[in-house]
């Protein structure tokens, strides 16, 4: 009985518990459905990988190629639709859905990266500007200083040289030190970068945020005070992988016209009437004689020992050409050559590819991304060219709720070739080719002007071996160009890695918000360069050919482990920073050359005669311990102070440490009571900040950092009879230390109009003291003088952005910004002894700019006799000027008579450029403008005042006084005349540049879903379309100090790609 009770009760149990799992499946399943629906923007097209998540869980999908996602979720579920550049929203799910996203135009919530760390940006209580990845995916960018240039207010960017794989220079806010160095500190993800900017690879950026006031700065200490470029690389978002190819090819030419130089015949004339003006007014002749005996002096002066062979004129002889009866040049003679070296040397097609592909994606908790990327471009210039190959891998990963890592590896090889005749000297291509007599032909003739070919009927370039008139025997440009051979190959390898522990959430209780993070990074370059010179014509043709070889390899790391936390209690936000960074320097170099080489063996074992053999290592180190603390209440009021500690291995020990700290505060007074009702203001903020910054990033005479300030040291390269020798080089001042800068910033910022006008005001006052300087000393002492801090300079200026959005509808959107910036600089202290520096044509005063210019003052030609005329003065035995100005031609009173005649600095430079967007087509257009300021274009001197007879004659020469009476701003014609420097050539440095134009076009979405492709665009662009300036041929771009030299041109570059994401 027992026994059957036992069974029914057991019957029942299972009876009831299949009840209840019947029951509860059912409930479960009356609780969870399937969500589904598609996601489309603004214009009804679907959005392709979309973040699909259930609130308040990590269960979530992505969007497919049609827009599609399934997700099975809670009855009561909400769901977060967000992806990158559009509002993230909330819908509740149901079984289908339709979501529409829009386009998130709230810049307020950006987020952009700060020293040691990020901010939104409307809690920036610092002056920063930002370039963000739509300004850098949208045209070809070829290195990271051209991303920069035109889209920052204050940040001025130059190419000292148009050479392919050429470096850029970029200046914040003006010149801060006189002999210390004036650039800016690169950080690339988080670390201070010290390989070059054209390895790092363009494509692979992600955002430059440039620091540009102390509060902002001063974090980096030692190195921050030129301002900061921070660098973030891209990284790999959550979902599929993206795979995104991009192609870009074009053709370079030259980019600003050339100089405009006088014909054969006029070139033949200016000759002719140099040598009858020295012989009328340097050798005391009639104007009768004086001409007679110029017509006899064409053929030596023009022809040299080759008598007529360099006549291109074979129907005159040289003593013919000029018509003693009306002394011009006879109208029908005919050239049988006209040969433009400049043509012979330069390519007007230069190719250029590019090709760029990348890898991205991942989980929740772990993401990636790969690139590789390969450029090509040829130079305009003959045999120049750069070649580069990049790689990165980038990998995040939350390995826990706690544990976060992080590395980041890039490898960059890449190969320059590129001509070395780079000096200031007739053996420059950019010279020579330019300036050259146009009488000259690039390649040999025979007696009747036409070309002496070789035995394979191919023309042979002319090197002047046969008597060519002047300096340039057995030299020829394109020669020079073809024979010898100029690399510098460079291998570059930067890591960044880290992790760290802690985070966000509330189940750490009281440890929430409190992180610690370790972070490595390193720095390797490998730099190979050969110089060679070949052994059959130009420089080192005696000497058998010369070759050089150089080996530099420079290595540093970063150390730092940095302590954060971060909490909001109630209305009160709290961000508190304290790190320690240890950071190591060592730059190696080498090199050797020699001279009786063998032909076509580029080693130097062979070379018969040791020309040259140097090397030598620099070590530098900086310790520092910093921190920061930022509270914000109600995201109303902001402040923050930061203070940082450095010690530097360039100063004595006493001396080593510097402390740097800054304190900033934003009001946003769009968040109080009073301003609720104005809905056309979207944010206004007032910031306030105020820092000190250091620069211990002192250069010496050559330009190259000095790392060894306070020490007395010795010159070890004077070698005697074969023994060792040594001369003093410094004396020793153990107090030298830091240059410091003082910098206030006041902004304020106004997002208005529905977020469509935005304006960002600065104004800025940096004041820089105990500059370096050499401070006199009695000559008896054997040395001029000695490093000290003595010096102070001020920099004071306003700064504008404005972006507005013109026109905003369902298919076209414009956009226009305007930026715009002023500096005024003044040297308030020189050494007590010396209030001025004179070098050249430059002076540094006190109370004026930085590098006034200061030389003769033209007053005119004489029109008796066509003499350039000088305003001048009298002085007394002191130097005191005494009565007035008055007017003289004589140079030799002029050079001591000399004026302050402006700076380099513009009253306003900045950019204008625009975007427009229809449906599918993109048009961007970026232009730069620079306002005021003077340049002393040396190039156009020296095509005005020719030393030579084989150097040619700028068109305004034609301009010159001819005989008595004329009135001309030229003077009279001569070769070596005798004239002080003066501000004839003094030009107006204005500009207008269009930098870029690009257009493109997104095919439509539809039939990229027929494709199975994410998106495919195609663009044309065009770099450096035109240059206006006030004189032709000159670049005002082209360095920061006011004068002109032979660079490099710059390149015009047309280019077409396309860009396909799978």
């Amino acid at each position: 009985m027992k026994k059957n009770r036992r069974k029914i009760l057991s019957g029942s149990r299972k009876i009831l518990f299949a009840i209840l799992a019947v029951f509860f499946s059912l409930s479960a399943s009356a609780q969870q459905f399937t969500a589904s629906g598609q996601v489309l923007d603004a214009q009804k097209e679907p959005l392709i990988g979309v973040s699909v998540q259930e609130k308040g869980t990590t269960n979530g999908a992505i969007t497919d190629l049609d827009g599609n996602f399934t997700l099975t979720v809670r009855s009561n579920a909400t769901l977060i639709f967000s992806y990158v550049g559009y509002k993230s929203q909330e819908q509740k799910a149901s079984r289908q859905m339709k979501v529409t996203l829009q386009e998130d135009n709230e810049v307020l919530e950006e987020v952009v990266v700060i020293g040691y760390g990020s901010v939104k940006r409307k809690d920036v209580t610092t002056a920063i500007s930002t370039v963000s990845t739509k300004d850098l995916d949208v045209r070809p960018i070829v290195s990271a200083g051209q991303a920069i240039q035109g889209k920052a207010a204050g940040i001025s960017v130059i190419q000292p040289s148009g050479t392919p794989g050429g470096e850029m220079s970029i200046r914040v806010r003006g010149t801060t030190s006189m002999n210390g160095s004036n650039d800016p500190l690169y950080v690339v993800d988080g670390v201070p970068y010290d390989g070059t900017l054209s390895s790092i690879n363009p494509s692979d950026i992600e955002s430059m945020t440039i620091l540009k006031d102390a509060s902002a700065g001063a974090l980096y200490g030692a190195r921050g005070a030129n301002g900061v470029v921070m660098i973030t690389t891209k990284q790999g978002k959550e979902g599929k992988t993206n795979v995104t190819w991009r192609s870009t090819a074009g053709w370079s030419s030259r980019a600003i016209p050339e100089y405009e130089t006088v014909s054969q015949k006029d070139f033949v004339q200016l000759s002719y009437e140099a040598a009858r003006n020295s012989y009328a007014f340097g050798n005391g002749y009639s104007w009768e004689q004086a001409e007679a005996m110029a017509r006899a002096s064409l053929a030596r002066n023009l022809g040299g020992s080759a008598g007529e062979l360099y006549n291109p004129f074979k129907n005159y002889t040289w003593d013919q050409l000029i018509d003693p009866a009306t002394g011009q040049v006879r109208a029908d003679a005919v050239s049988a050559w006209d040969e433009r070296w400049l043509d012979a040397v330069q390519h007007n097609r230069a190719f250029r590819h590019e090709h760029q592909l990348s890898l991205s994606g991942g989980s929740e908790r772990t993401k990636y991304m790969f690139s590789l990327g390969y450029v090509n471009e040829d130079g305009i210039l003959t045999n120049t060219g750069f070649q580069r190959y990049n790689g990165r891998a980038n990998i995040t990963s939350d390995v826990t709720d706690w544990f976060k890592a992080n590395m980041n590896v890039s490898l960059t090889h890449s190969i320059m070739n590129y001509s070395q005749y780079e000096d200031t000297s007739q053996s420059n291509v950019w010279y020579s080719a330019q300036f050259i007599s146009p009488l000259l032909p690039v390649y040999i003739k025979d007696e009747n002007g036409n070309n002496l070919l070789d035995a394979n009927g191919n023309p042979q370039l002319d090197y002047g071996e046969s008597g060519r008139p002047g300096s340039y025997d057995d030299y020829n440009p394109l020669g020079g160009l073809i024979d010898d051979k100029s690399s510098v190959k460079n291998d570059v390898a930067s890591l960044r890695t880290g992790f760290t522990l802690g985070g966000d959430k509330d189940e750490f209780g009281v440890f929430k918000g409190l992180k610690f993070s370790v972070n490595f990074g390193m720095d390797y370059r490998n730099q190979n360069q050969m110089d060679y010179m070949n052994m059959y014509h130009g420089n080192q043709a005696n000497a058998g050919g010369l070759l050089q070889k150089y080996s530099v390899r420079m290595q540093s790391y970063t150390f730092n482990q940095i302590l954060t936390w971060n909490r909001t209690f109630g209305l009160h936000n709290f961000d508190i920073m304290g790190g320690h960074e240890f950071y190591a320097y060592q730059y190696e170099y080498l090199s050797a050359g020699r001279t009786g080489l063998v032909d076509g063996i580029l080693e130097l074992r062979p070379g018969a005669v040791l020309y040259d053999a140097d090397s030598y290592t620099n070590k530098y180190r900086i310790e520092s311990w910093f921190g920061r603390f930022n509270y914000n209440f109600d995201e109303k009021y902001y402040f923050s102070a930061s203070l940082r500690t450095d010690g530097s291995s360039r100063f004595y020990k006493d001396n080593r440490w510097g402390t740097f700290w800054s304190v900033g505060g934003n009001w946003r007074i769009s968040k109080e009571a009073f301003m609720q009702d104005v809905k056309w203001v979207n944010n206004l903020s007032l910031k306030v900040s105020y820092g000190q910054q250091g620069n211990d990033n002192i250069l010496d005479a050559n330009g190259n950092p000095n790392y060894y300030l306070w020490q007395g040291l010795y010159d070890l390269s004077w070698t005697n009879e074969n023994n060792p020798g040594a001369m003093p080089s410094s004396l020793e001042n153990r107090s030298l230390t830091w240059e410091k800068n003082g910098n206030l910033n006041v902004g304020i910022e106004a997002l208005l109009l529905d977020h469509r006008l935005s304006i960002n005001a600065e104004y800025y006052n940096k004041k820089t003291t105990d500059m370096l300087l050499s401070y006199p000393m009695a000559t008896s002492t054997g040395y001029n003088g000695y490093n000290a801090n003595v010096g102070s300079m001020r920099n004071s200026g306003f700064e504008f952005e404005i972006r507005g959005t013109l026109v905003k509808t369902e298919d076209l959107t414009w956009n226009l910004s305007w930026m715009g910036s002023t500096v005024k600089n003044k040297v308030l202290e020189l050494t007590g002894d010396s209030p001025e520096i004179i070098s050249g044509i430059y002076s540094i005063k006190e109370g004026m700019p930085i590098n006034t210019f200061y030389m003769a003052k033209s007053a005119g030609v004489d029109p008796a006799t066509g003499a350039q005329l000088y305003w001048v003065y009298d002085t007394d035995e002191n130097g005191n000027k005494i009565g007035e100005d008055y007017i003289t031609s004589d140079y030799s009173k002029a050079n001591n008579s000399k004026y302050y005649l402006g700076s380099r600095i513009p009253d306003l430079y900045g950019s204008i450029s625009t975007d427009l967007t229809w449906k599918g087509i993109d048009l961007s257009i970026l232009t730069t403008y620079s306002i005021g300021g003077k340049i002393y274009d040396s190039l156009y001197a020296g095509s005005m005042n020719n030393m030579y007879y084989n150097n040619t004659w700028n068109v305004h020469a034609l301009r010159r006084w001819q005989k008595p009476g004329d009135i001309t701003d030229v003077p009279r014609i001569e070769i070596a005349g005798s004239y002080a420097t003066n501000d004839r050539f003094l030009v107006d440095a204005s500009y207008f540049a269009i930098k870029n134009i690009t257009l493109g076009y997104t095919l439509p979405k539809a039939w990229m879903q027929k494709a199975r492709l994410g998106s495919v665009r195609v663009f044309a662009s065009v770099d450096n379309l035109a240059l206006f300036t006030h004189l032709q041929g000159m670049d005002p771009q082209y360095n920061f100090s006011g004068q002109t030299n032979y660079a490099y041109t710059p390149n015009k570059t047309w280019s077409l790609g396309f860009e396909v994401n799978f």
